[in-house]
């Protein structure tokens, strides 16, 4: 069996990104992607997906984005981008190798693959980001809906929906966006735990990504963050706060119960509701690391600022709050990259690989 220099998990924004930088740093990384090309997991989401960067601020390193770099880019021209970002790369792509398990064998890695190959290296960096781990509040009664339940990772479209009542669980972006447009074709609710929070998309006439650059924000340590992130506010232009002010769609403390298609609201009133869309967010999907004991309890990734504390040859990149705000965007994946790269570089040196 031959050995690999370094396994990457993950061939979309975050395992590119990697790649990238571990080429530049002289190692040859092998990425494993489980689809049928490195672009990730952006071909499902929804239709509309609108970036809330400019594309002058959502470009891997190496690769801006063509075109007006004052736009929002859509998720199909990001799907694009990743696809030209691939071809750029002098890396070993290689497509429908899902990664079920990795293991250790002294100080390298066994990388169990679906199709039953193992695979030897020297390093592995986890880059699978969360789409495939979709969160899903604990409600009493919600695993016994009799109406349509999916998570907004599902979600595609509004047509679907058109006459129906549907309430969509979440505070964030992807929950205000998607219950803006469902809210033209049916009756909505944005059930919340807390009062949705926006802050403004263009402050004094620049986008915020901007002053989160010119601030150094975006690239602050976040410390204490990491155990305990603060939520992230709707970045908005107007129309969603104007929405959600029209009453289209309204917003409700989230259910208490849910009883077949019926929902209990916090004040007792109970309703028929067609459709539940969980816009609550994701967990990092890297169950295959666990039996390396790389993770906590709860599946989350043993790490300070991307490096593994129990295996010295692991890493992790495009996790949320990884080092900075922006660590899970196109726009902050690229920084940890490099800091992850230049410290697995030292782990070999230090191992005398």
């Amino acid at each position: 069996m031959s050995l690999i220099d370094i396994v990457v998990v993950g061939g979309g924004q975050s395992g590119l990104a990697a790649a990238g930088a571990l080429r530049r740093a002289g190692r040859r990384p092998v990425i494993l992607e489980a689809g049928e090309e490195p672009v990730g997991s952006w071909p499902r989401y929804y239709d509309s997906l609108t970036l809330f960067s400019p594309a002058r601020y959502s470009s891997l390193p190496g690769l801006p984005f063509e075109g007006d770099p004052d736009r929002y880019p859509y998720r199909d021209e990001v799907v694009d981008y990743l696809r030209r970002y691939a071809a750029t790369l002098d890396a070993d792509i290689r497509t429908g190798q899902r990664v079920v398990e990795v293991t250790a064998d002294g100080p390298r890695f066994g990388v169990h693959l679906a199709d039953g190959d193992v695979l030897a290296a020297r390093s592995v960096v986890a880059a699978t980001g969360g789409f495939g781990r979709p969160h899903r509040p604990s409600i009493p009664g919600l695993d016994r809906y009799t109406g349509t339940l999916l998570h907004a990772c599902d979600y595609r479209n509004p047509e679907p929906y058109r006459g129906q009542r549907v309430v969509i669980v979440g505070a964030g972006n992807s929950a205000v966006q998607i219950a803006t447009e469902l809210a033209k074709v049916a009756r909505v609710t944005l059930a919340t735990r807390a009062p949705v929070r926006f802050a403004p998309q263009r402050p004094l006439g620049r986008d915020l990504h901007f002053w989160y650059t010119v601030t150094g924000l975006d690239i602050a340590p976040i410390g204490r963050w990491l155990r305990h992130p603060p939520t992230v506010p709707v970045l908005d232009q107007g129309p969603y706060r104007a929405a959600l002010a029209a009453g289209r769609p309204d917003r409700r403390p989230v259910f208490t119960v849910v009883d077949g298609n019926l929902v209990t609201w916090p004040g007792g009133e109970s309703e028929s509701v067609d459709a539940i869309i969980l816009a609550t967010g994701y967990r990092p999907d890297v169950g295959y690391l666990a039996p390396l004991g790389a993770l906590d309890p709860h599946g989350s990734p043993r790490h300070v600022r991307g490096m593994s504390t129990t295996h010295p040859g692991l890493a992790f990149v495009g996790l949320e709050w990884q080092s900075s705000l922006n660590s899970a965007s196109l726009r902050g994946v690229g920084r940890d990259a490099r800091r992850v790269a230049a410290s697995l570089a030292h782990v070999v040196r230090s191992a005398g690989q």
